[in-house]
């Protein structure tokens, strides 16, 4: 598995709207890619960072989604009033379950 994890940092007061854009436009758009696995987003209140991180099946359907992820998060980001979008790719090598 592979995950692209993009962070974000926005005012604090606007983490409710950011998360109501990922939960409203994000996931539904990148639902729809093949491979996709699961998303998740952490926030940090205090200082309005936020972390959203997508699993997906294969690097190619990760590479694959590329597009609709730069246009979910340009959205998302000017939707907050956010700035200074990183993006990294990663190996998903450990994945534990809980029991």
């Amino acid at each position: 598995m592979f995950a692209r994890v993009s962070e974000i940092t926005g005012p604090a007061d606007q983490i409710d709207r950011g998360i109501a854009s990922f939960t409203d436009q994000a996931v539904p758009a990148i639902r729809g890619v093949d491979g996709f696995v699961r998303a998740y987003l952490l926030v940090d209140r205090g200082t309005g960072k936020t972390m959203a991180i997508t699993v997906w099946q294969s690097e190619e359907a990760m590479r694959a989604s590329e597009e609709t992820a730069d246009r979910v998060r340009a959205a998302v980001t000017a939707e907050t009033g956010a700035t200074g979008a990183t993006v990294g790719r990663y190996e998903v090598v450990v994945s534990e379950p809980a029991d």
